[in-house]
């Protein structure tokens, strides 16, 4: 009964009658139900972190039968910057495919002991099966509600590995699914609103000039000045601004920004670690890697939900 109201299921079999059975439910169920989803976010990470290990694995050993990698390749050596695989996250796709996989393969394993143990018919076994493990729980078809079973402690521990491990699949799943949905409505979203503004806005006849937002130092513009350079040699608007053929010197680059040499070293060193030093340290003490909800974890972890995209 207590698995069945912190896991969200409530098949409805087993009621509290009370008053006092009523409120005790209400407050633990308040806090089994946010552990338990808590539980959930935890399985989902390191499911979608062994997924990526193993693809990533399955990636090096295809790439060194082709000859890309050599065979002395150690993950994290620098040869995995240049090859690409630092950067390399999975594909979604793959990892519904392997979640919808491992949940019909875990759902006719369950149907086949419900079917000989229940004497249910195999589809109703099935039925029953997701009704269980995407927590709907309507309470037509309930397991372990004979007085005595043959094997029975064997059969409610299968039982119970059989929902707890389907009820994690398929949250996985799920969640994995939203973010199909998700670019789905985006993909939606960015087509309306390029019909809508090729109708409103009509294109420029001709594009704007490749300019560098880098500034010149007033110095420079007094000896353009003395030489009497004209500011119609340069772009009518684009007073200050250097053309991108033009070279620039560092002493011109740090008085524009009016950034020191350290801090430019700094912030070209956080690019090319791919984040700030202080989000990295984060990312790695916290443990869901940038959110709490489903969608924060698997934020930045897939390849279509990466930074980049």
């Amino acid at each position: 009964f207590v698995g069945t109201v912190v896991s969200t299921i409530g098949f409805g079999m087993t009621t509290p009658a009370t008053v006092g059975g009523k409120a005790f439910l209400i407050a633990y169920g308040l806090f089994g139900c946010a552990g338990t989803i808590l539980f959930f976010n935890l399985f989902l990470e390191r499911i979608i972190s062994l997924l990526a290990f193993i693809m990533r694995t399955c990636r090096e050993r295809q790439l060194r039968r082709s000859g890309l990698l050599p065979a002395s390749f150690r993950r994290g050596s620098a040869l995995s910057e240049a090859d690409g695989l630092a950067g390399w996250k999975p594909s979604v796709y793959h990892v519904l495919l392997i979640l919808g996989l491992f949940a019909v393969l875990l759902s006719c394993c369950a149907s086949a002991m419900y079917t000989s143990v229940e004497g249910w018919d195999y589809v109703d076994s099935l039925y029953f099966c997701f009704v269980t493990f995407s927590t709907i729980g309507f309470g037509d078809l309930v397991s372990s509600q004979h007085a005595a079973y043959q094997h029975q402690g064997l059969y409610r521990l299968g039982n119970f590995l059989f929902i707890l491990l389907g009820v994690c699949c398929i949250y996985s799943l799920f969640n994995v699914i939203s973010i199909l949905i998700k670019q789905v409505l985006n993909w939606m979203l960015r087509k309306l609103s390029c019909r809508c503004c090729a109708r409103c806005c009509p294109a420029p006849s001709a594009p704007l000039a490749r300019r560098n937002a880098i500034t010149p130092g007033s110095r420079l513009r007094r000896r353009l000045a003395a030489l009497g350079g004209h500011p119609a040699a340069r772009d009518s608007d684009a007073e200050g601004r250097r053309l991108s053929g033009e070279l620039i010197s560092m002493r011109d680059l740090t008085a524009s920004n009016k950034v020191s040499l350290a801090l430019l070293q700094k912030q070209l060193s956080e690019t090319a670690n791919g984040c700030p030093r202080g989000a990295c340290v984060h990312t790695r003490q916290n443990g869901f890697s940038g959110g709490v909800g489903a969608l924060g974890i698997m934020n930045n972890r897939l390849a279509e939900t990466s930074a980049a995209r």
